[in-house]
């Protein structure tokens, strides 16, 4: 059947009684097994497919078996993951995420105060506005550097607030990203924002910001990722799955590439494994459902 299924796929490119001979089946056998009905499963099977190879599309190629099979599901398509995955290897489908070295950008060799860890971990939160965490990382372009700096409510995962630059001053990086955060979402009690002990974060300037809001200052242990670890994981994956796959010859090539993850994608449509696979977009509304 596999001769067969290969005769079928090549038949744009050669004769069929040539293949035929050359795979040493009949051409009357190649026939048959053209007219003879699919199976319940085989058409099912293509139908899938075709459901799969859309998806895998619409991800540009970062989703895997697991999230098409969630996205599937949250479509009303009930399917296995090992379904999925047979059939994406068939069709030479695969998840382009891949990794790479992530290098550190704090430097948190200053004289200012450092603030208590608060958060110790905890990144679970029942409502939005209450739990910020934020990070910076830089972005090569052949023009030189692009330092993206983003702050995400743990409630929902959304990246609320971000900035592009080039350079690495707070009043280019951590301020500009925060008040975008909290023009987009209003805080709730007192916001315990948590970062790391980078000079942007712990300088004056900042903190002044923070003064203005009834906000609780947390940073994460020295030299421990581990203390910011869902921002960890969006670096993580707007690199592996975004980032690496592109050579910008720009800046403003990279902060469209950035925009159009961050807006367009992550918030939006990813797949969300903390989220029971939902995107921020959906867990926003059912945290916003449960309190209406």
């Amino acid at each position: 059947m596999e001769r067969f299924r290969f005769i079928a796929s090549n038949l744009n490119k050669y004769p069929v009684e040539k293949m035929c001979n050359m795979l040493q089946v009949s051409n009357s056998g190649y026939y048959k097994w053209v007219k003879r009905p699919l199976s319940r499963r085989a058409m099912e099977n293509e139908v899938l497919t075709v459901k799969i190879r859309e998806v895998y599309q619409e991800s540009r190629g970062v989703y895997g078996s697991p999230r098409i099979t969630r996205h599937l599901g949250n479509n009303g398509i009930q399917v296995s993951q090992p379904r999925v995955a047979r059939l994406m290897k068939k069709i030479g489908l695969k998840s382009i995420t891949r990794k790479k070295y992530r290098v550190c950008t704090t430097d948190s060799s200053h004289g200012y105060r450092i603030c208590k860890n608060h958060l110790d971990r905890d990144f679970s939160a029942a409502e939005t506005g209450r739990k910020w965490v934020s990070d910076m990382t830089y972005i090569a372009t052949r023009q030189g550097w692009l330092y993206l700096t983003t702050v995400m409510d743990l409630a929902d995962r959304k990246i609320i607030g971000w900035s592009l630059s080039d350079g690495m001053k707070a009043d280019q990086t951590v301020i500009p990203a925060f008040k975008m955060a909290m023009a987009n979402r209003k805080a709730k009690g007192t916001l315990l924002f948590h970062s790391d002990r980078g000079v942007q974060y712990a300088c004056d300037e900042f903190k002044a910001l923070l003064k203005k809001y009834p906000v609780l200052q947390s940073m994460s242990r020295k030299g421990n990722c581990w203390d910011n670890a869902p921002m960890e994981s969006f670096f993580k994956s707007i690199k592996s799955e975004w980032i690496y796959h592109h050579e910008y010859l720009d800046r403003r090539q990279a902060s469209l590439a950035v925009f159009e993850y961050i807006e367009s994608w992550y918030n939006r449509k990813r797949l969300h494994s903390a989220l029971g696979y939902l995107t921020p977009a959906q867990y926003e509304k059912l945290l916003l459902d449960q309190v209406a």
